[in-house]
């Protein structure tokens, strides 16, 4: 199979090959072997490509990265009654070790990381909302957002900020974001109250919520001060950025693969409660273009690749 692959850890346009002849994935018990039809970036993605996650995950190589992936199952493993070839799919598809991705016009899935695509979600979609998505989600229910709320959100505009500040508004919360002026008239769009990041924070929040806020979500580390500074007493915050903010009374949250959540999002996203933006389309062979606009930053929404067509 046609697939993107390194074979040790290093600088992304020295590593980063395109193989034709890449061995298709044997299919396990409890797995789907699904035929991508769309991947997308997370910044995790080229991190790990650096060397960025050996201290945490084992690897084995060659390596094909990328965790998100929306396709058509192929084939199904033993034990595997919930999904049959045909079916049209999505799934944060990381696995216990890093080897086997989504940059691939194949990958082996776990079932409990599957969700059936609904008609009405389009590939794109699909293939950006798994990774970013869930990990919206699960801090948000982490922080136990629901009505009446205040819930202030690091990195509004980013790939995991803006299908946060969405859920959040799904769950009922009141929600003010960070981001840049050029960004906040999208989030006004979106239902949300936007402030600028940066020096002063604190008092551009305190103006709009002066006893403090229930709930902060950070998106993108380095805002610990900001978000203590902004806390009413009692209030609940949690990083996916910043794992020093459980000595702070906070949580550090890592996401794991759940078919039933990401089921969740995407029905609703189908429904039209979630939108996922897609700020840049590339192929496989694009790849390495993808990750350097990943790590530039202030993309708002998800980088989608293209692995076949529709």
């Amino acid at each position: 199979m046609r697939a993107v692959t390194y074979d040790h850890y290093g600088d992304l346009d020295d590593v980063l090959r395109v193989r034709e002849d890449h061995p298709d994935p044997k299919v396990g018990p409890g797995e789907a072997l699904v035929e991508v039809r769309r991947a997308s970036v997370n910044p995790v993605d080229w991190k790990i490509v650096g060397g960025g996650l050996d201290g945490m995950m084992e690897a084995a190589f060659p390596v094909v990265p990328g965790w998100d992936v929306a396709g058509v199952v192929r084939a199904v493993g033993p034990d595997t009654p919930e999904f049959a070839p045909g079916d049209e799919v999505l799934a944060y598809a990381r696995k216990d070790w890093v080897h086997g991705g989504t940059y691939a016009e194949l990958v082996t899935v776990p079932v409990r990381a599957l969700a059936h695509k609904p008609a009405a979600l389009d590939w794109d979609s699909a293939g950006a909302l798994p990774l970013a998505g869930q990990t919206a989600y699960r801090v948000l229910k982490r922080l136990e957002v629901g009505p009446g709320d205040t819930v202030l959100v690091h990195a509004a505009a980013g790939g995991v900020g803006l299908l946060g500040v969405q859920v959040a508004r799904e769950l009922g919360a009141r929600v003010i974001g960070t981001a840049s002026e050029p960004n906040h008239e999208h989030l006004r769009s979106l239902g949300v109250e936007p402030v600028a990041y940066g020096d002063g924070l604190v008092e551009r929040v305190r103006a709009l919520a002066p006893d403090g806020v229930d709930a902060v979500a950070d998106f993108v580390g380095g805002v610990l001060d900001a978000t203590l500074g902004v806390l009413r007493e009692g209030g609940r915050h949690a990083s996916i950025a910043d794992p020093s903010v459980a000595e702070h009374g906070g949580s550090w949250v890592w996401v794991r693969p759940d078919g039933e959540e990401l089921q969740w999002l995407a029905d609703l996203a189908a429904r039209g409660g979630l939108t996922v933006e897609v700020a840049g389309r590339y192929g496989l062979e694009e790849v390495g273009e993808a990750f350097a606009r990943s790590r530039e930053g202030h993309v708002r929404g998800k980088l989608v690749i293209h692995v076949s067509d529709d």
